[in-house]
């Protein structure tokens, strides 16, 4: 069973790098498909997918994530190449599993400047502490300060951060990077986001709430466009599609937690909650989109909006033009 797997994984990911333009739904297909075999197969073929993925311009994004986070032989060819990688995931994949990784992140081409310099420090070995270097003194001095107590000693000065060892300033960096990344697909540390921020989400995820609740989709659809400052029609198309899936990539950008985001959608979309297993596909679903990918998702939607507006411009235009032109009309007439 587990070469069987191996082959169908194998198989399925040389026949997508086949495609020459993967669809958004080709790429899903693709993921839904190993992503619950992942476990079962072998380092072998994990190395094969990393590999191939690694040559691929958009390669299936959660796919690539979750090679990154195997043993850096199965990710380096990730690490080194993949674009889908942003620089939030090379941090979190460096606080989680250090040195190793982070060498092979080193390689990359273009990589951010603030990246390689904490992994300059964190591969910076550990300097030896050395003795205080100082002028020798004569004999009968030395003889002083050896019967000199340990109590009578001269206080040591406060070092300075140049004068730090490079392992402590390493361990600050690792602690500090440790602090401000999670788990992928957990929500940032409310200590790590603006006051601000965690109100206005908190204002979003109220009234959103609030009038999903209601019962009135218009309701619901305006204040979906308000949160997501997208137009009313980009609103009314997610909140009536036939599935959630615009529904919950729309609440992925706006931060929402899991159990949000399912209150949510389970009154907008009562009938597709009929029993416990689509509650646990939707939660699974959730938690495996990445945010970044919801807020391209957004991006698209605001420029949707934004084109809605130029191509109106041009017709209010012409509108007006063919009534300048019917007054004249009329009064030549006349």
């Amino acid at each position: 069973m587990p070469a069987r797997t191996d082959r169908l994984v194998r198989a399925a990911v040389s026949a997508y790098c086949a495609l020459p333009r993967p669809s958004r739904r080709e790429t899903q297909q693709l993921e839904d498909l190993v992503l619950p075999l992942f476990d079962s197969v072998g380092a072998e073929s994990r190395r094969y997918v990393a590999a191939v993925l690694s040559e691929l311009p958009n390669p299936p994004a959660t796919l690539v994530r979750r090679l990154s986070e195997q043993p850096v032989d199965v990710a380096a060819p990730l690490l080194i190449r993949s674009p889908a990688l942003t620089d939030i995931d090379l941090l979190a994949i460096i606080s989680r599993h250090g040195l190793p990784h982070a060498r092979a992140i080193a390689r990359r081409k273009d990589l951010n400047p603030a990246i390689a310099n904490l992994i300059r420090v964190l591969d910076r070995p550990a300097l030896p502490k050395e003795a205080p270097t100082q002028p020798p003194a004569p004999a009968d001095e030395n003889v002083h300060h050896e019967e000199q107590s340990p109590a009578m000693a001269p206080p040591e000065l406060p070092q300075t951060p140049a004068d730090r060892p490079a392992r402590t300033r390493a361990e600050a960096v690792r602690d500090r990077l440790r602090a401000m990344m999670l788990p992928a697909g957990d929500p940032a540390p409310r200590s790590a986001v603006p006051a601000e921020e965690r109100t206005q989400r908190s204002s979003a995820y109220g009234r959103l709430r609030a009038t999903a609740l209601t019962g009135n989709p218009a309701f619901f659809q305006t204040a979906l466009a308000d949160a997501l400052g997208i137009g009313f029609r980009q609103a009314k198309a997610i909140a009536t599609a036939s599935t959630y899936a615009d529904l919950a990539m729309a609440l992925r950008a706006l931060d929402i937690d899991t159990e949000g985001a399912l209150l949510i959608v389970l009154a907008v979309y009562p009938s597709l909650f009929a029993h416990a297993e689509s509650v646990r596909l939707f939660v699974e679903r959730y938690e495996l989109c990445h945010r970044e990918k919801a807020r391209d998702r957004l991006r698209g939607w605001r420029a949707e909006t934004l084109a809605d507006a130029m191509a109106d411009a041009p017709t209010i235009k012409s509108g007006a033009n063919a009534n300048r032109q019917g007054s004249a009309g009329r009064l030549r007439a006349s």
